[in-house]
């Protein structure tokens, strides 16, 4: 039986751009937050002249390697999509907005080199501290790396640095165009959850060794470390999430109102969670908090929200973004109640933090972060619709109208699955056959 679909290249376009993204995003995630966690094994290791941190370091760069790889690749593969399947919008880029796109690359040059200085140049140092320092840059650049590019991204959200009349753009400011209002709450945001999820992500793969009856004291020492500093960006996250409401109040109103269901200006605003959208804008089943939606915009329950009566109807950004901005707070919730509990279990006295159901939240947090990540993408992505460019060009608009783009989709989704499958089965392997207790033995002899 032969499928048949009606061509629709900016259908394809959003299509092939959302697989892109959502793949590299996990890879990005951890070339971010990563170094910073090799870096503080590596510290404490040299501080307290313990091996089991040098070893953390030593193993968490090994595996970083293969994920700074991957991300190569597919970060190049946005690349070219971007110019491939959205040249109107690059136009508009290449305008105003091409700096911290420069700048993004150096930033990732920078990381590269000094990545390779400091994984070739381990026990080449009398002073250990010297090898650390090469390892400063390598934070430096990959977060850096995110800053630019999430640069670019509050620019699509809330353009600034122009003038825009009669669909032209002039009087471009480079350094004006980086500073919109997005770009504080955004990066944040974007920094504090990369060094959470990896956190997470790391006192998994500790967790998960411990109730495999690894019992080695350096599983032990990964697991508190990891999760302590995860408890710490927790904290950052949400309060940065709040921040992030009331910059949506004041300077994305429309898509805040579309998040939240709130169809009528008024003050004294509910904020509904959950619930089911229906054909004539009610909601049936949801639970509504009174003056939540006030309190989270202005922090006051009597403050006036804007709803989307203030908008026309073909600006509103799909209304189903309530549901994955639900199913987003949702994991949220969970990733905060594992670490509040792993914290009061190794607080308490006579608490266990090596207890079975306690690491089984541990591993289970880790895909829980990640999805969380891609949730919140999918969020900021889709809630800024129908804008490719707040205000000043549509999705439709930017999306190229050439052919073939479904051949892209498929030709891609098949490279991602590759590069899936081998950097699991790579990252297997490698750790398999390095065990941490035969690296134990050789250093005790």
């Amino acid at each position: 039986m032969t499928l048949l679909y009606t061509y629709d290249p900016v259908l394809f376009s959003r299509w092939l751009t959302s697989l892109t993204l959502g793949f590299h995003i996990i890879f990005a995630t951890i070339g971010v937050g990563v170094p910073l966690y090799i870096g503080l094994a590596e510290w404490i290791g040299i501080r307290k002249n313990d091996f089991h941190y040098i070893l953390l370091a030593r193993r968490w760069s090994r595996g970083y390697v293969i994920t700074v790889a991957v991300g190569v690749v597919t970060g190049t593969a946005i690349g070219l999509q971007l110019s491939l399947l959205w040249p109107s919008f690059m136009q508009v880029a290449g305008q105003s907005i091409a700096l911290p796109l420069f700048m993004e690359t150096f930033a990732f040059f920078f990381e590269a080199i000094f990545l390779g200085i400091y994984l070739y140049t381990w026990d080449r140092f009398k002073n250990r501290k010297t090898h650390l320092l090469l390892l400063i840059p390598v934070v430096i650049g990959s977060g850096a790396s995110a800053i630019f590019i999430t640069i670019v991204n509050s620019f699509m959200n809330y353009p600034v640095g122009f003038t825009y009349e009669n669909n032209m753009i002039t009087d471009v400011n480079p350094i004006q165009a980086m500073m919109s209002p997005a770009v504080p709450t955004k990066i944040s945001h974007v920094l504090t959850t990369a060094y959470l999820t990896c956190g997470l992500v790391l006192a998994a793969i500790a967790a998960f060794a411990y109730a495999r009856g690894q019992r080695e004291t350096y599983h032990r020492k990964a697991l508190k470390f990891t999760m302590i500093c995860s408890f710490v960006f927790m904290i950052a996250t949400v309060i940065i999430g709040d921040l992030s409401g009331k910059y949506l109040a004041v300077y994305q109103p429309e898509k805040l109102a579309a998040t939240e269901w709130h169809f009528e200006t008024s003050t004294h605003a509910p904020l509904i969670l959950g619930g089911v959208l229906q054909e004539d804008n009610t909601v049936k089943y949801g639970l509504e908090i009174p003056y939540g939606l006030s309190i989270l915009a202005f922090s006051n329950p009597s403050a006036e929200v804007v709803g989307l009566d203030q908008f026309p109807e073909e600006h509103w950004a799909p209304l189903w973004v309530h549901y994955i901005f639900d199913m987003k707070m949702g994991l949220v919730a969970m990733m905060v109640l594992i670490t509040l509990l792993f914290m009061i279990e190794l607080i308490r006295k006579k608490g266990n933090i090596y207890r079975g159901w306690l690491l089984a939240l541990v591993v289970a947090a880790a895909p829980i972060a990640m999805l969380t990540i891609e949730h919140g993408w999918i969020f900021s992505e889709v809630g800024r619709q129908p804008w490719v460019v707040r205000g000043i060009m549509t999705t439709t608009e930017g999306a190229t109208r050439s052919e073939h783009v479904d051949t892209m989709l498929l030709m891609f989704f098949l490279l991602y699955t590759v590069l899936a499958i081998s950097s699991i089965r790579v990252l297997t392997r490698m750790f398999k056959r390095n065990k941490v207790a035969d690296e134990l033995a050789l250093y005790e002899k």
